[in-house]
């Protein structure tokens, strides 16, 4: 070898051991480690994507080729562990969250049959083959078959993302899961406690017990600390996110206290915060969006890593239990949703969906097979065996949701129906930079979901001349304040600057201009500025002149906090234009906040009101009261605490609903219901009838004559209290 090649083989040596040194196997520097995982969590969905490779198998895979049996880059150790287990108590909360409780009570009973069967089923076959097939004693086989049982929720946040996660299947799925997963632990449990000679009466008694008083603490406790936290930080998003995260770990150790896996404690923790939390919220959106980007990712990364493909080469025993496992596994799961799907008349989507959440083995089956291995129960070919059936099951559970959610999304959209005939365009006039939170929030509220319109904030500068520049660059700035605040919740906001002679042309100008249909009023809740500022010229103008719904709102504490919304209804307003429209507003703000409504009107009225909300599948829960006395309307108070929304349906003067009482509600809101969060609805009307309206009380005081009117109904009512209804 010549000195040239010899230099050259020098140099390529000494440049290998130098990376070799630089960069040791697997690598340990905690920030290289959490660099290479976040480039994996980018770039691993972005690739596998071009294949058609749901993301969620992606970071799987990666977990393989990364792992200790792989190319050996990282180590499981004990910082991928922590952020694996946040990953997977974070994907069973947002289950617990994002379920419809409403649709939740309606299928409860189907979720229990569905959780039994998938329960039974897999327990039951798998027992039977690892006994007479598998050759394994009855303790283990019985430890093995309840891992078929149990099932980790690890697509759902595909059905979330494909926005099937409130449909019928995946309500059913989710409540069966967290049936099946807690008798699986439970199996769990006794034979650990069997095992080590502990298994008698007061074992079970002492479980049942702390299982009760662990689920009444969460779900009980949780609300009632979470409610007094979010009234008094209202604006503290930051700290609003960290008492969330903190409340869900507690109940996840609460959980193991109580003898059961902490992923049924976070279960339970989404469960309590379901109606606290609204979908359109800013705290919402950050729970997903870190749940999501980071944690969820680290869990999947994590099941990968303990994929040993070298199993299939240690042995034919090996292949044959891991691939018996996997097999039961896939079938016991297959059955139970196949009976489902016939037994309720459910579609063939909707039976690949519950198939599909139900497949993957990960959390609950991980915890049952190790613990088993420690108690020596189970053998080292059951746990490489379980490694492989969790990698087959995660894909084939992340393939299966996938393809069939996506057939069923467009269903779903299909389905949908079209509540109001037009895009809801809402406009927030705002004129208070320190209080526009609240009526961003309740805007946000009221929109449907299913929206693609943005919220139009607006700002109306008086045309004061040279003054007016000035005006109008505070209006700006005021506006971005708000577009910021907006961004938080992920939902489209387009502010507007207007400058006009006045405040209510402002507002009629952008409604004609942005084809505006609903409009929400900040209303301060003092007496003075409503009379003079809000019930005076403005709002009287705006009834006049334009047709659109108008909502008066004052808002004393969080809409997330609300236990009830009590709607009191006029005679004769559900035959007015604008009934579909409020209604539908009641039933999204019902469902957002997760509130019952109780509505009080006359008994002709409830019982149409009533067969509306059956026609229209509110899916909500709906309560009446009879209420025809508009004089004593303080007797409402009995009905109504301070943590519920009072809704008053008004109406325009001269309208069909319209009496000259509506227009004394404010006053007597304000006065005798001064913490309660209000809100005045004055529904749409017809075009023509506004202009012709208009027309004719131009000039014209209309009031005596209506007030005679009532003064004659009040004078009928007495005398049938006095000679009875004949």
């Amino acid at each position: 070898m010549g000195l040239r090649e010899r230099r050259s083989s020098n140099q390529r040596n000494s440049m290998n051991f130098n990376l070799s040194d630089y960069l040791p196997l697997p690598v340990t520097d905690p920030v290289l480690v959490f660099s290479i995982i976040l480039f994996v969590i980018l770039l691993a969905p972005v690739l596998l994507n071009r294949f058609r490779i749901p993301s969620i198998v992606g970071l799987i895979l990666a977990g393989v080729v990364l792992g200790p049996h792989g190319l050996h880059i990282l180590d499981r150790d004990n910082a991928i562990i922590l952020f694996g287990t946040v990953g997977v108590l974070y994907i069973m909360f947002l289950a617990g969250l994002e379920i419809d409780l409403v649709d939740f009570k309606k299928n409860r009973n189907k979720s229990i049959i569905f959780g039994l069967s998938t329960f039974l089923i897999p327990i039951t076959i798998g027992t039977y083959v690892c006994q007479n097939i598998l050759k394994f004693e009855l303790l283990p086989s019985i430890l093995v078959a309840s891992t078929f049982s149990s099932n980790t929720l690890i697509a759902y946040p595909i059905a979330s993302r494909l926005g099937i996660n409130k449909s019928r299947a995946v309500n059913i799925t989710v409540g069966g899961t967290m049936i099946t997963d807690i008798l699986a632990l439970l199996v769990l449990a006794v034979i650990s406690s069997s095992v080590r000679g502990n298994l008698d009466p007061e074992f079970f008694a002492r479980l049942a017990l702390s299982f009760g008083i662990f689920s009444f603490v969460v779900l009980w406790g949780f609300p009632k600390i979470a409610r007094w936290f979010f009234k008094n930080f209202q604006t503290e998003g930051t700290s609003q996110y960290i008492f969330v995260m903190a409340m869900v770990f507690m109940a996840g150790f609460l959980a193991k206290m109580a003898g059961v896996e902490p992923i049924i404690g976070s279960f339970l923790a989404g469960l309590a915060f379901n109606r606290l939390i609204p979908h359109t919220s800013p705290l919402k959106n950050r729970l997903e969006f870190v749940g999501n980007a980071l944690f969820i990712p680290f869990f999947l990364i994590s099941i990968g890593m303990l994929v040993d493909v070298r199993v299939f080469w240690s042995g034919e025993t090996a292949i044959v239990v891991s691939l018996t496992m996997t097999a039961m596994a896939l079938v016991g799961k297959w059955i139970p949703a196949f009976l489902i799907q016939k037994l309720f008349n459910l579609s063939k989507y909707e039976r690949k969906i519950i198939f599909g959440l139900t497949a993957a083995h990960a959390a609950a089956t991980l915890a049952v097979v190790q613990q088993g291995f420690e108690l020596g129960l189970l053998n080292t070919y059951i746990l490489n065996g379980t490694i492989v059936m969790v990698l087959i099951t995660c894909l084939t559970s992340s393939f299966v949701v996938e393809t069939a959610g996506r057939k069923m999304a467009v269903i779903e959209n299909e389905k949908a129906p079209d509540l109001t005939g037009e895009p809801e365009r809402i406009l927030v006039p705002i004129s208070d930079p320190n209080t526009f939170e609240k009526l961003i929030d309740f805007s946000l509220m009221i929109q449907p979901a299913r929206s693609i319109e943005p919220i139009y904030p607006l700002s109306v500068v008086t045309d004061e001349g040279e003054h007016s520049a000035e005006k109008v660059l505070g209006s700006h700035r005021m506006l971005e304040k708000i577009k910021r605040y907006a961004a938080a919740s992920d939902r489209a906001v387009q502010v507007i600057t207007r400058v006009d002679l006045n405040v209510a042309n402002g507002i009629q100008g952008a409604i004609k201009d942005l084809l505006i249909t609903q409009v929400v009023i900040g209303w301060g809740g003092s007496q003075q500025s409503a009379k003079d500022k809000i019930l005076g010229t403005m709002l009287e103008s705006l009834l006049r002149k334009t047709e659109k719904m108008i909502l008066l709102t004052k808002i004393e504490q969080p809409l997330n906090t609300l236990k009830k919304i009590a709607v009191v209804v006029p005679p004769k307003a559900e035959f007015e234009k604008g009934f579909t429209v409020w209604f539908n507003t009641v039933r999204t703000l019902s469902k957002e906040t997760g509130a019952s409504v109780l509505f009080f009107a006359s008994r002709e009225t409830n019982l149409r009101i009533a067969r509306h909300t059956r026609a229209s599948g509110a899916g909500i829960s709906v309560k009446f009261n009879t209420f025809d006395d508009w004089e004593d309307f303080l007797i409402l108070s009995r009905n109504i605490s301070e943590n519920d929304l009072f809704v008053v349906i008004s109406a325009r003067a001269g309208s069909l609903s319209y009496m000259t009482l509506l227009d004394t509600i404010p006053k007597k809101l304000i006065k005798h219901f001064p913490l309660n969060s209000c809100v005045i609805i004055y529904p749409e009307q017809n075009p023509s009838y506004i202009k012709e309206m208009d027309f004719q009380t131009e000039g014209m005081d209309v009031s005596p004559i209506q007030e005679n009117l009532d003064r004659l109904t009040r004078i009928g009512k007495a005398l049938r209290k006095v000679f009875g209804k004949g």
